[in-house]
């Protein structure tokens, strides 16, 4: 696979709900990574989504992916949506009501292609549903075809805005893999705003952390939040994000719902029950974590 490393510094005066803020974004974004942006709402992070779409415009800076530069204010280079070969992913899924759900991928494709729809339509479990129209579907089915259609045209980048956000919590747990199987599937570069820690935890290979309009952090999603250090005595309720397997034993990491993250070792007795997205408790017994399933 050919290397597009993505090269971003950007600068970006934003209006928000608490007055004016500079988005000053310079970082890199390697090649076949799944990153998220993460950071409170007003932060700046969708903004950089659609800098990176080319639906606004930076005040100035530079945006190169590969050797292709989309955006130079200096040499007056700014490259169309159309020509920078991405796939958005809009929070309100942007479907058109007025076509099927095979027409609206169709309609995605840059060049026409029946067996590539259905092959994707096949992909994300929409056979049944591929002549209904979007006022006859489901959220989560939504979500689905919004996904499979940002992929239709084959992007070398995907972007996708809070994809999950209106959904329920089994259903998000449900669909965050439908992600991360169009991410493997496509081997391409996929950059997500989120702002649900288990989200990041459970998706992304790289978090940029952005909190007014700066970035304050960068790294793996374990760098960013956590210290590493195994928790011993400990009592809270949270979700399950990660399980991460080291013969003999399992590494648990749990979030709560106050975003504090503990890990625990589990032998396989102890996750015989559980999985990834379950609510739990872990708290201390004869001094050894227990991992128990609420509900």
């Amino acid at each position: 696979m050919e290397n597009h490393l993505i090269h971003i510094d950007i600068e970006k005066l934003m209006h928000t709900a608490n007055g004016p803020m500079k988005l000053t974004v310079k970082t890199e974004i390697g090649s076949g990574e799944l990153v998220a942006l993460f950071g409170p709402s007003g932060a700046g992070k969708t903004t950089l989504l659609r800098i990176l779409s080319g639906l606004t415009d930076p005040d100035k800076g530079v945006v190169k992916f590969g050797d292709t530069v989309w955006y130079d204010s200096e040499k007056k280079i700014n490259l169309p949506s159309q020509q920078r070969n991405i796939g958005f992913m809009f929070q309100d899924y942007a479907l058109f009501p007025n076509m099927t759900v095979e027409e609206n991928i169709l309609f995605a494709q840059t060049v026409k292609d029946a067996k590539a729809a259905s092959e994707l339509i096949s992909i994300f479990g929409l056979n049944e549903l591929r002549k209904r129209k979007p006022s006859k579907l489901s959220g989560g089915q939504k979500q689905r075809v919004a996904l499979a259609r940002a992929l239709a045209r084959k992007p070398q980048l995907l972007l996708l805005d809070e994809p999950l956000s209106a959904l329920d919590a089994e259903m998000r747990v449900m669909l965050q893999d439908e992600i991360r199987h169009a991410h493997e599937l496509l081997g391409t570069t996929t950059i997500m705003v989120s702002h649900d820690l288990n989200e990041v935890f459970r998706l992304a290979s790289h978090v940029v952390m952005i909190e007014n309009g700066e970035i304050k952090k960068t790294g793996k999603p374990e760098t960013v939040f956590s210290d590493n250090t195994i928790s011993g005595k400990v009592q809270i309720t949270g979700q399950i994000a990660r399980i991460e397997r080291q013969d003999p034993i399992n590494i648990v990491t749990v979030i709560s719902g106050s975003n504090q993250i503990i890990k625990v070792i589990a032998f396989d007795s102890d996750l015989e029950n559980l999985k990834l997205g379950d609510q739990v408790m872990v708290y201390t017994k004869a001094f050894n974590p227990i991992i128990s399933k609420l509900g």
